[in-house]
């Protein structure tokens, strides 16, 4: 990333290397220390990955988008449309054109499925261009939504008047054209009190690694009922470049396993550093940068989610839902981050959780964030709940749920590449289970930990929890799934395990 910092001393050493003038040793020793801890504490851009590829229609359009988009260097600076560059950008251009054409897909992107109620659901796509598009499950059908432009072709469309934790098949009505498929399958959510068994996934650390992304379509087949992106969702890297943020999204959602899982489990997701902005960064207190909002839009609509923050009064990628009775709290720990504060999730988001808690109705309550909530887990807390900048805005929602006797409270968690549980012992109250997986596609790795009740790192893997609300003591059971489908851990809990005396 260019900022003002390291273009400074880019432009320093050029000058050292052009100049004539003998510098001191102490001189060149200062500017290097600086420029390396700048570069750093920023983050390198992570480029596209394409090594490994088998699949036509990706083997066509990854390295024609890459090209435009994000451009030949590493940074994604040199795309040809410049710093917003977009799928309009692209249907001006004829070989663009006959690509769509060639494999059929003017259906660009999706269907995605999201915001799963006990009687509707709800339809993301990107048509290749305008289009009227509309969703038909059964006898019930949405509104008719027209792409454009505006929103890079997206739309989201609503289908009501269905039944409670029931299967269902749908289509894609096209231009007037049917498009049905097997991926094409959901179940609407249970209703409050409703005595079901379900499974929810959730993970992050999920970079478009072409040998890995067969992940998603074993994760269909487990069958979860929603999957929850906890940040670090495509690797993106680039703060002020929005044709290169968007490339990488239309190549993910281009991707066959991905499209596969989206299609039938309903998808929710919040950013962190990676697909906010650049390794460990925060966007600071209010909206003044000027990259926030305009990042935040190429978030919006790109994903499927019941709301995205405040809205635009105050945006960001925070969201609540419940799925009977789990209810979900999905933070956002980048956006209104401020060390300087002391404070992960800025005042309003914090309000926001804070109040949804006091409220939770359901039995389970699970709250994600992207980074870790543990002290000891990592980093000494640089990046983490557990920095010393932050642990008291934890702990303010840790003693809440002591104070107002919050039962079933489940923390889960991403960033660092591995899978984890950790447990607080608190002294008013019952232990917090945290349950990390970050590894999805990824293929670096990092270290486990032996404090951890349970630490691993070997291959790829996400995160299940398994909720059993039959019995009378209703149990969770966190899985460690592999990508090939195979359950590596097994950790349950029961409710009255995670309940005040």
């Amino acid at each position: 990333m260019h900022t003002p910092l390291t273009q400074s001393f880019e432009v320093i050493f050029k000058r050292i290397r052009s100049s004539d003038t003998l510098l001191s040793k102490s001189t060149i020793s200062t500017a290097m220390a600086a420029f390396i801890l700048a570069t750093v504490s920023i983050g390198f851009a992570k480029e596209p990955l394409t090594e490994g590829e088998t699949d036509p229609v990706m083997k066509d359009f990854d390295p024609y988008m890459i090209k435009a988009l994000y451009g030949t260097d590493a940074k994604g600076l040199t795309g040809r449309f410049g710093a917003e560059g977009g799928m309009a950008d692209l249907l001006t251009e004829p070989a663009f054109v006959e690509l769509i054409k060639k494999h059929d897909v003017k259906l660009f992107n999706g269907p995605m499925l999201g915001d799963l109620k006990p009687t509707s659901a709800k339809f993301w796509v990107r048509t290749a261009g305008p289009a009227k598009v509309q969703i038909k499950v059964g006898e019930q059908a949405s509104a008719a939504a027209e792409t454009s432009a505006t929103d890079d072709f997206t739309a989201v469309m609503i289908v009501d008047g269905l039944k409670p934790f029931t299967n269902y098949t749908y289509a894609v009505i096209l231009d007037g054209r049917v498009i049905q498929k097997d991926a094409y399958r959901f179940r609407t959510a249970p209703e409050a009190g409703q005595k079901v068994q379900f499974d929810v996934a959730f993970g992050s650390g999920a970079r478009y690694v072409p040998s890995n992304e067969y992940a998603w379509s074993n994760m269909a087949k487990s069958p979860p009922l929603a999957y929850l992106g906890l940040g670090d969702n495509v690797y993106i890297d680039v703060v002020d470049r929005r044709g290169a943020q968007r490339m990488f999204y239309y190549r993910r959602c281009l991707s066959k396993a991905w499209r596969e899982m989206i299609a039938g489990v309903g998808t929710y997701a919040v950013w962190d550093d990676h697909d906010m902005a650049m390794n460990d960064q925060s966007g600071g207190a209010g909206l003044d940068a000027d990259w926030k909002l305009p990042n935040w839009n190429v978030f919006r609509q790109n994903w499927n989610n019941p709301h995205y923050g405040g809205g635009k009064e105050m945006p960001g990628t925070w969201h609540s839902f419940s799925l009977g009775d789990v209810d979900i709290f999905m933070t956002d720990g980048r956006f209104y981050r401020d060390k300087k504060d002391k404070t992960m999730l800025g005042p309003d988001q914090k309000q926001w959780l804070l109040e949804g808690l006091k409220a939770a109705k359901g039995k389970f309550k699970v709250i994600a964030s992207g980074t870790m909530f543990s002290d000891g887990a990592d980093k000494d807390g640089k990046d983490s709940w557990a920095g010393k900048w932050a642990r008291a805005e934890r702990d303010e929602f840790f003693d809440l749920i002591n104070d107002h006797k919050i039962n079933g409270v489940i923390l889960i968690s991403g960033d660092r590449h591995r899978s984890d549980i950790w447990k607080t012992d608190r002294p008013r109250g019952y232990p917090l289970y945290e349950f990390v997986s970050a590894k999805v596609t990824n293929q670096h790795t990092h270290q486990t930990f032996d404090n951890a009740v349970w630490s691993y790192n070997e291959g790829n893997f996400w995160g299940q929890l398994s909720f059993d609300l039959k019995p009378e003591d209703p149990v969770m059971t966190f899985k460690c799934v592999d990508i090939s489908g195979k359950v590596v851990k097994e950790f349950p809990l029961s409710l009255s395990e995670l309940s005040h005396k």
